[in-house]
């Protein structure tokens, strides 16, 4: 399956299993690369938020105007920071940014249940390195992206590349089929 891309500097469609690492500064604008990769030739999609609680995801969406009847949410920090969750049939929790097993196990579940063309969107690989480490970051991401393959769906993986040592986000960039570089200014460009 080919999925199409409109963000700058990419190729225009990517086939089904890619995985695409976006670069960034902590400062970064990352919103609308984000939402870009959402609003296209997408059935349905899941943002698994590590680093924003799952209001915060829903108004990034709403702000964007991305389409919310395809958006499932999968909030990482609320419980952990104590705040009132409110499951529904498109927003689930999960402990803390470091419960991997569980951040895999529902985005294997969410894959599983939908057809059509679906796109995930790990924001941010960053704090999951920070919470658990980057060794488990690492592993944790080379198993969605063997998800991805498995069912043909495509993933955006945040990485802000100041908090890491160079040859962490090397190791980072070598696992990925395309990789999207975020200056500070809103450049972009983009190696696949």
């Amino acid at each position: 399956m080919e999925y199409t891309l409109e963000i700058d500097d990419t190729p225009s469609t990517v086939p089904g299993g890619t995985g695409i690492l976006l670069l960034h500064p902590s400062t970064g604008e990352t919103d609308r690369i984000d939402t870009e990769f959402f609003k296209t030739d997408t059935d349905k999609f899941l943002v698994v938020s590590t680093r924003t609680t799952a209001r915060e995801a829903r108004q990034k969406l709403e702000y964007y105007d991305v389409d919310e009847e395809s958006a499932e949410i999968l909030d990482t920090l609320s419980i952990e920071r104590g705040h009132s969750r409110r499951s529904s049939d498109t927003v689930h929790y999960v402990s803390a940014p470091d419960d991997i097993d569980a951040i895999l196990e529902h985005i294997d579940g969410f894959l599983d249940a939908h057809e059509g063309k679906l796109r995930v969107s790990i924001d941010s690989v960053t704090e999951l390195a920070y919470y658990a480490d980057d060794e488990a970051a690492l592993e944790a991401v080379e198993a969605i992206l063997e998800l991805l393959e498995e069912y043909d769906a495509i993933g955006l993986f945040h990485l802000s590349e100041e908090v890491h040592d160079d040859e962490i986000v090397d190791a980072f960039r070598d696992r990925f089929d395309g990789v999207i570089d975020l200056d500070e200014d809103g450049t972009v460009a983009a190696e696949f």
